[in-house]
């Protein structure tokens, strides 16, 4: 078994491991108790939608390059939590 790593390993390294080169000890059993416990987590899916942002937003997003809309949503997320969450009308 290899030591812990101290640095990123090259994909030449990579491509070298095999199983039997792999530490699992911190990994801990999954037994009947976890499958029990065990909850289904549907990802959150983006959709589609129409929206009006105004232009020098969208090129501020733009401007920092690929990925700007990923950006964007990650920041509307992100406030979105912050945001009471609606009661139960049960």
């Amino acid at each position: 078994m290899r030591k812990p790593y101290t640095k990123p390993m090259t994909p030449t390294e990579i491509a070298a491991t095999t199983d039997s080169d792999l530490n699992f000890t911190d990994i801990p059993e999954r037994d009947e108790t976890f499958w029990q416990n065990a909850q289904l987590v549907e990802p959150d899916r983006t959709q589609p939608v129409t929206l009006r942002i105004k232009k020098s937003v969208l090129d501020a997003y733009k401007a920092q390059g690929k990925g700007y809309q990923t950006r964007m949503n990650a920041v509307l997320e992100t406030y979105a939590n912050t945001l009471p969450k609606p009661r139960s009308t049960r």
